[in-house]
């Protein structure tokens, strides 16, 4: 992070004179080194000289006490003193010059090395090895400041530069820095990370002087006004405006700065009224999050926020008064967001990772109004802060609503839902401000690993001790884990485990004291069949986490948590007390990670109920996942499995208090996700408890119809509080995926076991309410029944064809895209099956499939060769399932004829009375049922199969049903009719006879007909025909009937379309007109006294159409 202002001046004036002794060498600084090679004071040599008195007393003043106050406290201070406390008062430890110049924490720079190529840009890396590389030189300190140039080494790019770097410090804190580099980040840039690392590891090597303004005390009249001259000689273009300005101020008696006592000096400490702290470029700590927040989740924005907050947490860890105000800056930024109050006006909900950063936000508040040791007008100060941003109407709420993901409910939500306040993301920081830290049971709780009371008897349910004796902390639970998070957060993680375990204790005694309850009142509980929530705001996907809080400060226990790093061991070989395992806090054989577990399976097996909103039900499902993720982390061995088991007799026997009890509320939260993790932990150690928890857990009330009062044989079907509310579950299709995650892994595990297999299957069938997923159920049954490398399981295959029959029942009156797939795959599995079961299907089709289903899919699959040859059938075998497809086949074809009618005559081919029986079902449904398609199709199949005269009865139904307009010369029908004539024509002179009457008085197409009477006269009736018939062998006459109707019928419908097509004729289509009169002329040539007729039709088309002269002049060009 560099200034690109001047250092600022010195906040009090100096004028004591010092003293000049020669300065004790040899001193080197302390604490514990980031990332270098640095050690602590007296190095790591084997003989070590004992600190010095002066030295021992100069560093805690360095640490405490402003040097003013040192100045006013004492008359005279010997100069060696000063010396020593001005060289104490650089910082010692590099974790800090880390912090503030990396994202990473000190810990993990320091174990890193410097081997990622990430890692290798940051400042503090690019420090050390611009230090490592000899980069640093003139490093002088005068008193409080610290200056020298940093070389930037020459690249292919850019060439070396050298940067005038200054520091100033006060109390072991870097309090302001500039650097010539000009580089705008939040961090320190890598020349003051060199330069600082420079003063801790290499003491012995830096000029040491005292305050400027002691070194001018000591200089005559003479020897000032020659510094002065060479000062202003060899900085004159800089100085010397400024220093005439001084200088006609000085000579001036009236002048503001002959009116105090004493000058300013920038090199002479902190004043008293100084606040004591590191360094933070507060503009650009805003800029960047502006930056970030701008970029609406792109470009990484949302993981360099992230950082921030964890930038964030390490300050509050290393109990820097910077943490409160940086996030105060983040807060700022955030809540100016000018997409808040869009969002607002267009009633959209901000994106999830969005509303997970303003969580973080909230959170980190919390930890910071609850910090332990926060004096009373800071706490106020951040109150007020906070009911500020409260206030505000953008202002994000804790349910991520705000009020657009609820349309239309406010009728439906009960009246103290309905009018409650909105609690925002601040609304908890607000309340925890009224928290302290002063009662004396909680004090003696996080300050003491002994403290506990053995001969406590009092077993109330507000008990201070547990019956061994050890303290317990009643508090409401997500506040009281709070209290852990900000001990945590602030660096004491001592007293957070201390609190998490008194946390612990007092949840496994509610734990005890809600089964005893239960067990004095089940018989009346489940005799009403009926509950309320106990748990209204649930511990998993609270906004603060708190069984995560626990779980964390557990397992960091168990695994060494100081920065991530092991227990360090320090030099007279004691282990670090911060570091040291408590005392007596767990029984014997018991770990930390045991007690995690414990807590975690007590939050997740929690009843509670499902929240309002879609972002809080979203966080409620992805904290119990990410829960659960951090137990599969967990290596189990007998003791573990031993809390698995206890934990889930408890949730099984728990009734209301637990999400697996035989009593629950409609609208609690469903245990499916947790149940299958409990599944498949417990099995390899106790399949009937694992089974148990699983079947209990599949059920989803909030879907299923409410059990009426006393109803014990469903005992889990529960009335709501609000029974005419209908909840909205905005998750509950990713509910449902999981209820059949559980219920699949379930089925994996039971292959083979046929007892198994039938309870899950009862549970499926009873509890899964979607036919998606049943039919997913229905797919996994089968493949795992069907692996290659083994025998198929002939029991799965019945559960999975069991459950697809289900899916065919709930889905044959719905609309379903993946129907036609379903039913295939039904057919599939009863395949596999056997014999028996595909003919179980066809037997009771009706209840399974749509008739067009059933002959277009089943029948003609089992009919297939490829399912012959898989079943390996016998003769018999094979005859009876063929007469069971034809009778499904009819009685499909009597159901939907239109659509089955087809498809059964073809299945129906081999046996004769079948295909005779289908047949006239085709002809009793032609009168009323059938279109001319469906006829015409039919037809056409009849004259392939060899029934000409089959088809021809067809066709002249078909035509019965059809009329062709004289504009419909591109229906998709007309082939159909040239076909039926051209059948007709094929069978006889009588055929064709009985045909023309249907075919003038259904169309009136003058092109269609002219087709069909040039067809009719280029061939003799009967010589195409499939049958040995005679015929006469001469050409049909026209002036004869049949065909003179036909030809009377093509002229009159050429007459009609004529006029029909001038009455709205435009210019462009008189051309199109003219050939249309040229086919008409052909026409009426084939009548003997065509030509007559032609012209008088000519004739009347000039009278009529007089008015169009110029189409008029082309009729006389081309006709006469």
């Amino acid at each position: 992070m560099a200034e690109r202002v001047q250092q600022p001046p010195a906040k009090r004036l100096c004028c004591r004179p010092g003293y000049n002794p020669a300065c004790r060498q040899g001193q080197r600084a302390g604490g514990a080194l980031c990332g270098g090679q640095g050690t602590a004071q007296g190095g790591s040599g084997k003989t070590q000289s004992p600190e010095s008195l002066l030295d021992i007393a100069a560093r805690k003043v360095a640490e405490k006490w402003p040097f003013q106050r040192v100045e006013e406290r004492f008359e005279r201070i010997p100069e060696p003193v000063q010396r020593r406390i001005v060289y104490w008062s650089f910082p010692r430890s590099e974790r800090e010059i880390c912090m503030y110049s990396s994202f990473n924490t000190g810990g993990e720079e320091s174990g890193a090395a410097g081997e990622n190529s990430d890692e290798t840009r940051l400042p503090f890396r690019r420090g050390i090895a611009l230090l490592e590389g000899g980069c640093v030189d003139n490093v002088l300190q005068v008193g409080f400041h610290l200056s020298g140039t940093v070389t930037e080494p020459a690249t292919s790019s850019e060439p070396e530069t050298v940067c005038n770097v200054a520091i100033s410090f006060d109390r072991c804190k870097i309090t302001s820095v500039t650097c010539g580099c000009g580089n705008k980040d939040i961090f320190y840039c890598a020349h003051v990370v060199a330069l600082s690392l420079y003063r801790i590891r290499q003491p012995d090597r830096v000029k040491l002087h005292l305050p400027i303004s002691e070194t001018l005390f000591q200089m005559s009249r003479d020897q000032l006004q020659k510094f002065v001259q060479y000062l202003i000689t060899v900085h004159h273009t800089q100085v010397l405006p400024t220093a005439q300005k001084l200088a006609d101020e000085i000579l001036s008696q009236n002048s503001e700065i002959n009116q105090v006592h004493g000058a300013p000096d920038p090199t002479a400490g902190a004043s008293v009224d100084d606040e004591n702290c590191w360094h933070l470029d507060e503009e650009q700590v805003q800029e960047q999050v502006k930056l970030f927040l701008s970029q609406g989740g792109y470009h990484g924005s949302g993981k360099q926020l992230n950082l921030l907050f964890a930038k964030v947490r390490e300050m509050l860890k290393m109990r820097d008064s910077n943490g409160a105000r940086m996030l105060t800056l983040i807060t700022e930024q955030f809540m100016a967001d000018p997409r808040l109050s869009l969002w607002r006006q267009q009633g959209t909900t901000m994106t999830d990772k969005y509303r997970q950063l303003w969580d973080e936000l909230g959170a980190l508040w919390m930890c910071i109004v609850l910090n332990p040791h926060s004096k009373p007008e800071q706490k106020s100060c951040w109150l007020r802060q906070l009911k500020k941003w409260n206030s505000v109407d953008v202002c994000p709420w804790e349910d991520g609503n705000h009020g657009n993901e609820l349309p239309n409910l406010t009728n439906s939500l009960p009246q103290d839902l309905a009018s409650r306040p909105h609690r925002t993301v601040f609304t908890r920081a607000i309340e925890a401000c009224d928290l302290h830290w002063q009662d004396s049971h909680l004090q003696h709780i996080i300050s003491s690993d002994l403290y506990t009371n053995y001969c406590y008897h009092d077993d109330t349910e507000s008990s201070l001790f547990d019956s061994r004796g050890w303290p317990m902390w009643h508090e409401h639970v997500p506040t009281a884990c709070a209290r852990v998070d900000a001990l945590r957060s602030h660096g004491y993680p001592r007293e957070a485990l201390r609190l998490a375990i008194a946390i612990v204790n007092t949840l496994r005694r509610q734990q005890q004291r809600q089964l005893e309850l239960f067990r004095q009142h089940k018989k009346e509980l489940l005799h009403k069949g009926v509950t309320s929530i106990t748990n209204t705001e649930g511990w998993v996907g609270h906004p603060l986490d708190p069984i995560g809080t626990l779980f964390s400060t557990l397992t960091e226990r168990e695994t060494g948590w100081r920065y991530g790093c092991c227990v360090r061991v320090l030099d007279d070989g004691c282990s670090d007390p911060q570091l040291c395992p408590p005392a007596r806090l767990l029984e014997e054989g018991e770990s930390y990670l045991a007690l995690a577990v414990e807590t975690a399976l007590l939050g997740l097996g929690q009843q509670r109920s499902m929240p309002d909103g879609l972002y809080a039900q979203e966080k409620v499902c992805r904290n119990e996942e990410q829960l659960i993720a951090r137990l599969q982390e967990v290596e189990l061995n007998d003791s573990l499995i031993k809390i698995f088991r206890k934990q889930a007799v408890f949730l099984l026997e728990a009734g209301p208090y637990s999400g697996l009890g035989e009593t629950i509320y409609r609208e609690s939260v469903p245990m499916h996700t947790f149940a299958k993790y409990l599944f498949t932990s417990l099995l390899p150690h106790d399949a009937e408890l694992a089974y148990k928890i699983a079947l209990r857990a599949m059920r989803l009330p909030v879907l299923e119809s409410t059990a009426p009062t006393g109803d014990l044989s469903r005992p889990h079907h529960m009335v709501s509080v609000v029974p005419n509310r209908y909840p909205r579950w905005f998750t509950l299709s990713h509910i449902e995926s999981q209820q059949c995650e559980l219920a699949s892994t379930m089925l994996t595990a039971a292959k083979g076991d046929a007892r198994r297999l039938e309870t899950v299957l009862e549970s499926i069938q009873k509890n899964i309410h979607s036919s998606s997923h049943i039919f997913k159920l229905a797919q996994d049954a089968f493949k795992i029944a069907t692996l290659m490398d083994s025998l198929p399981d002939i029991t799965l295959l019945k559960v999975s064809l069991e459950l697809g029959l289900q899916v065919m029942r709930m889905t044959l009156s719905t609309l379903n895209w993946r129907r036609r797939e379903m039913v295939r795959w039904l057919v599939t599995c009863a395949t596999e099956v056997g014999v028996y079961a595909l003919d179980s299907i066809m037997q009771g089709w009706f209840t399974l499939f749509t008739p067009t289903e059933a002959t277009s899919i089943v029948a003609t699959t089992v009919m297939s060769s490829s399912t012959i040859v898989r079943l390996h059938l016998e003769c018999h075998q094979q005859d009876n399932l063929a007469s069971s497809a034809r009778t499904l086949a009819l009685q499909c074809a009597m159901k939907d004829p239109q659509n089955c009618a087809l498809s059964a005559l073809t299945l129906c081919e081999k046996d004769h009375i079948a295909f005779e029986t289908a047949y006239q079902i085709v002809l009793d449904a032609a009168a009323t049922g059938m279109s001319y398609t469906q006829l015409f199709t039919i037809a056409r199949y009849m004259e392939h199969r060899g029934y000409p005269l089959r088809a021809y009865k067809l066709a002249t139904l078909a035509m019965t049903h059809l009329n062709l307009s004289y504009n419909q010369d591109t229906h998709p029908a007309i082939n159909d009719v040239l076909w039926a004539c051209v059948l007709s024509h094929s069978l006889g002179k009588n055929e064709l006879a009985a045909i023309i009457p249907l075919v003038v008085k259904s169309v009136k197409c003058a092109t269609v007909l002219s087709d069909i009477l040039r067809r009719c006269t280029l061939t003799t009736p009967g010589v195409v025909t499939l049958h040995s018939r005679r015929n006469s062998g001469k050409l049909m006459s026209l002036d004869k009937a049949p065909l003179r109707q036909l030809l009377d019928a093509t002229i009159g419908a050429y007459i009609n379309t004529t006029h029909s097509r001038l009455t709205h004729i435009s210019p462009r289509h008189y051309s199109e007109f003219i050939e249309f009169l040229s086919k008409a002329r052909e026409t009426f040539l084939m009548a003997h006294d065509g030509h007559i007729q032609f012209t008088q039709f000519i004739d009347n088309l000039k009278q009529i159409y007089k008015g169009k002269k110029k189409l008029m002049m082309l009729v006389r060009e081309r006709f006469g």
